[in-house]
């Protein structure tokens, strides 16, 4: 899943990491459209091969997201969206028939916070607080070369520091030693 406001990035990264354009056919909203809340879940499917094995992946898009005016409450049907998938997957599961299931739960969710403020905002905080407990969060700085190298590292420990203080778990990428490291490389 990649959630956050328009424009910082989330299309651009998606399409570089799977070497495709998953989004030609998206009409980005103008600011008159952003007045209500418009937010929308779309799914797009994308075949992966990596050294012989294939892997179908789901993106799950959240276009809309927290650029309305009012966006109170906009995380709401992501929340909602999340738990029916879950939910799906255990009716799947506690059925006869398991050798089929399609698992279409969120397992990660990139969520894209803007270079220019002075690190999470309010809705940033309600979102990541609502879904820190379902899904693997990995937060990213949306278009974060528009700031010198000391502006990111000090806007990167602003947001450890208020998700610290707010006690939202991302996700930690695991320690490996550096052999492991030039193993994984080969």
């Amino acid at each position: 899943m990649v959630a956050g406001e328009s424009g910082l990035g989330k299309s651009t990264l998606i399409n570089s990491l799977f070497l495709t354009n998953l989004y030609e056919d998206r009409q980005v909203p103008d600011a008159s459209a952003r007045t209500a809340q418009t937010l929308t879940i779309e799914r797009r499917g994308v075949e992966i091969e990596e050294g012989g094995i294939k892997v179908k992946l789901t993106l799950v898009d959240t276009p809309g997201f927290g650029d309305s005016v009012d966006c109170s409450d906009c995380w709401l049907p992501v929340v909602r969206f999340i738990e029916e998938q879950f939910e799906q997957y255990l009716r799947d599961e506690s059925g006869l028939n398991r050798k089929n299931i399609q698992d279409s739960r969120v397992h990660c969710c990139l969520y894209f916070i803007s270079p220019f403020g002075r690190g999470l905002r309010p809705l940033d905080v309600a979102f990541l607080r609502a879904v820190h407990e379902k899904v693997n969060i990995i937060p990213v700085i949306g278009k974060a070369d528009a700031l010198m190298p000391r502006e990111t590292q000090a806007l990167k420990q602003k947001i450890r520091d208020q998700l610290k203080e707010e006690e939202i778990n991302i996700y930690q990428f695991p320690e490996c030693d550096s052999d492991e490291d030039e193993e994984f490389k080969k």
